[in-house]
């Protein structure tokens, strides 16, 4: 290496370039060294030599700035597919995704035919599908699954888009098609999965081999004993996917067998610990026995997962009801508050929480805090004070206990300013 970068700096080129080959022999995927070799091919105008270096780098690194901007420069007077084509990749390195999507049209309209034009067309859709363009999406992979006919990806993107826009039907109707004209034996699993979603277990296990598969569609059609029969056989084999314990914890609910069930769901949480589905089945054998805390606890746990925060408020709110003791469920109702931004009311559950756990370092600095913003600072300092007793290393209380203690004593900086106006005639 030492021998070509001297060439190179004796501006020895075709020497440097032959020594740099002799490197490339050993390390045919270092960007380094195919950078260099494609900047001495331009310079000793080996186009095709540099071109083919650039698109090594590209394969090695395929977010390469330089190696994109080097190509575009080729291509511009010769190839204009390639040229929109690398424009189009390089706006989309850097997220200017109109720029991108403008330049994968032109790469599009300059294509020689429909085959060359594919590679454009599906970096065009995936825009359109992150700009959650969803109707122009799946007009673009309609084309594609036409021309690329061999390909089962369309189809499958198509079935997302469709239920993303208009419903399950018809992402089942485009994954037929799939089947029926390309051939494509794997979408039977991925259709027996839509069919059971589509309440049609009878379509399901019609297509699939999958033993889980059938479980759940012998289940949906109430043949829960035969359901039982194939997970037992087949338990060891699956042991370690959450699907296997989901569907034996449905069995044992459905059974009344409401420890054996429980058992599943904890099992089931070890493989999918951040899954809605291990609250949802929980708040359902809860209600089945009859235990209404329980039962809406985990229903708001449920909902903090899927997104559904006034939801899951009201499902906390039910549960204090039934134990307005519970540590767990005050200061997640005032988190949840404070998420909504109703800090008044938020502040009632901390305070709450400290009439519970009057050490709770936490609740204590949310109401110093709170009293401070409403101008209660005599309040807030109460608090402090409670705070710094419990925890006199908090650093909160080290960077504000002066601050809040000034603003006690001397009511703040409002007071203090009509203090030093009119002080002196009071």
């Amino acid at each position: 290496m030492k021998l070509a970068e001297q060439f190179e700096m004796d501006e020895k080129y075709e020497e440097a370039y032959a020594e740099y080959r002799k490197e490339l022999a050993h390390n045919s995927s270092d960007v380094e060294l195919l950078t260099k070799l494609a900047h001495l091919a331009l310079i000793l105008e080996k186009k095709e030599d540099a071109k083919a270096y650039y698109g090594r780098i590209l394969e090695v690194d395929p977010s390469s700035i330089l190696a994109h901007e080097q190509l575009i420069d080729i291509f511009q007077s010769e190839d204009k597919f390639k040229y929109y084509l690398l424009r189009g990749n390089m706006h989309a390195l850097q997220q200017q995704m109109s720029y991108a999507k403008s330049d994968y049209k032109k790469a599009i309209d300059n294509a020689k035919d429909n085959q060359e034009a594919l590679p454009a067309r599906y970096l065009y859709a995936s825009v359109c599908e992150s700009d959650e363009k969803y109707q122009e999406a799946i007009d673009v992979y309609l084309r594609i699954a036409d021309d690329d006919e061999k390909n089962p990806m369309p189809y499958i993107k198509l079935a997302e888009l469709y239920e993303k826009t208009e419903g399950i039907v018809s992402s089942i109707q485009i994954l037929e098609r799939g089947l029926k004209e390309g051939g494509f034996e794997e979408f039977k699993e991925i259709l027996s999965g839509y069919y059971i979603r589509n309440s049609q277990p009878n379509k399901a296990l019609e297509l699939t081999k999958n033993d889980l598969t059938k479980a759940r569609a012998l289940m949906d059609l109430g043949q829960n004993d035969e359901a039982f029969e194939i997970l037992s056989r087949v338990k060891e084999q699956y042991n370690t996917q959450p699907l296997m314990h989901s569907l034996l914890a449905q069995y044992y609910f459905q059974k009344r067998m409401y420890n054996e069930a429980f058992s599943e769901i904890n099992e089931y949480e070890k493989l999918a610990p951040n899954s809605p589905l291990i609250y949802q089945m929980r708040a359902l054998i809860y209600e089945e026995a009859g235990d209404s805390f329980n039962e809406h606890l985990n229903w708001g746990k449920y909902n903090i997962l899927k997104g559904e925060k006034e939801v899951a408020l009201n499902e906390y709110m039910t549960a204090y009801q039934f134990d307005s003791k519970n540590v767990e469920i005050i200061e997640t109702i005032a988190v949840q508050l404070e998420g909504l931004k109703d800090y008044t009311k938020s502040c009632e559950f901390w305070e709450k929480l400290v009439e519970v756990e009057p050490n709770n370092a936490n609740a204590l600095q949310k109401l110093a805090v709170f009293r401070d913003s409403i101008g209660d600072y005599s309040g807030a300092m109460d608090y402090m004070e409670r705070l710094k007793s419990v925890d006199p290393r908090n650093k909160f209380v080290q960077d504000n206990y002066e601050k809040f203690q000034d603003r006690a004593e001397n009511g703040g900086g409002l007071a203090q300013f009509f203090k030093s106006i009119f002080g002196k005639r009071m």
